[in-house]
């Protein structure tokens, strides 16, 4: 199983983070064809062979992707588009 870290740094309000927190959802459930749901402060989401967490926690936005087999193939390039998503979603909201 390959995993993915990624931890971006922010200065927006809870209600700005968790906005910019579903656009990220929003954007890789639809690439990457995830179910999500928040539970608190941590979005979960997964389907065969992915399963995640972008976690909200002060200052900072804290995504976690276990990728199956299969799916660990592609782990550069997922972790390429989901890292600059956070970063420009992040930044810019």
């Amino acid at each position: 199983m390959a995993d993915i870290n990624i931890t971006q740094a922010h200065n927006l309000e809870p209600a700005q983070a968790r906005a910019a927190a579903e656009q990220v959802a929003q954007r890789i459930a639809k690439e990457f064809d995830l179910a999500c749901q928040w539970h608190g402060d941590t979005l979960k989401f997964g389907r065969s062979g992915v399963e995640g967490t972008l976690t909200l926690a002060g200052s900072a936005a804290h995504m976690n992707i276990k990728l199956g087999f299969l799916m660990g193939a592609f782990k550069s390039a997922i972790e390429g588009k989901v890292a600059e998503k956070m970063r420009s979603v992040f930044a810019s909201a």
